[in-house]
């Protein structure tokens, strides 16, 4: 991008070579405030060792800890951390009348195979002076960690990029999620639809129902995101991308007899036919 004060090219011109509207060149990112970013990520931490606590609860339990908080500003941090259930991102907590919500379709089915069933979610991720936000799509039955991407926003072009490299892969028969803007959206369910699998929505402030999703969120930020500290998205990127590799390669499950999800998701156990 040129200085957008270089009289050799205006700004007028730059935009309308970029695309975009000119104010745009205009805006500059403020930085949050040292107190927000401390709140959200204690917000996190509260949050991944219990997926139960609604707002109230996540309030109460920053009073006890001194933080003077009222559950208005909470709502507020969780809404635009994606947590909760509550429909992620500026001006998208209410879902559209184009927008849709499926039924959920795993209330007693126990995933059985690989690409059975496939969740995808969205997390919180914690920077040093700021945040992102990691999607990802897991095999229910091996665990396995099928795709994934981040971004420094909650704009759906990430989440779109990680279904469509988990497709292209393979397709499940049952793809569950909880009912945020970004997967009752219809570009999200004419790809999935279009996939030929079929669509199952968590029951509404339901986290318990994408349970392994949630389990892989507590596995990465206990074992790799509140060990370290990452002072900017690249490094963020980076350890994540090796403990994925890890987890999916390395790591043993007791629940999968002390295999790897690796080796579970690409064995000759029962397929779909």
């Amino acid at each position: 991008m040129i200085e957008w004060d270089n009289p050799e090219l205006p700004i007028t011109v730059q935009a309308n070579m970029l695309g975009i509207n000119r104010t745009g060149l205009y805006y500059k990112h403020v930085q949050p405030s040292a107190e927000e970013i401390a709140i959200k990520h204690r917000i996190d931490e509260i949050y991944t060792a219990h997926p139960f606590y609604g707002s109230r609860r996540i309030t109460a339990q920053l009073n006890r800890e001194g933080v003077r908080i009222n559950r208005k500003a909470v709502q507020r941090h969780m809404r635009e951390m994606g947590i909760a259930g509550i429909c992620p991102g500026p001006n998208l907590s209410k879902r559209q009348l184009k927008e849709q919500v499926y039924p959920y379709l795993l209330r007693n089915v126990v995933a059985s195979y690989p690409n059975h069933v496939w969740g995808i979610d969205v997390t919180y991720i914690r920077l040093t002076n700021g945040w992102m936000y990691l999607v990802a799509v897991i095999d229910w039955y091996s665990r396995y960690v099928i795709s994934w991407a981040m971004d420094q926003t909650l704009e759906i072009e990430f989440v779109i990029q990680a279904v469509k490299q988990a497709l292209d892969q393979s397709i499940p028969e049952i793809f569950n999620s909880d009912q945020g803007s970004h997967f009752t959206s219809p570009r999200y369910i004419q790809l999935v639809l279009g996939a030929g699998a079929r669509i199952s929505m968590d029951g509404k402030g339901r986290a318990r129902d994408n349970i392994f999703t949630e389990r892989l969120w507590r596995s990465l930020k206990y074992e790799e995101v509140y060990l370290n500290e990452y002072k900017s998205p690249r490094q963020a990127r980076c350890k994540i991308k090796e403990y994925f590799e890890f987890y999916n390669h390395k790591r043993l499950h007791q629940s999968l007899e002390y295999r790897t999800p690796a080796e579970v998701y690409g064995s000759k156990e029962v397929r779909r036919s």
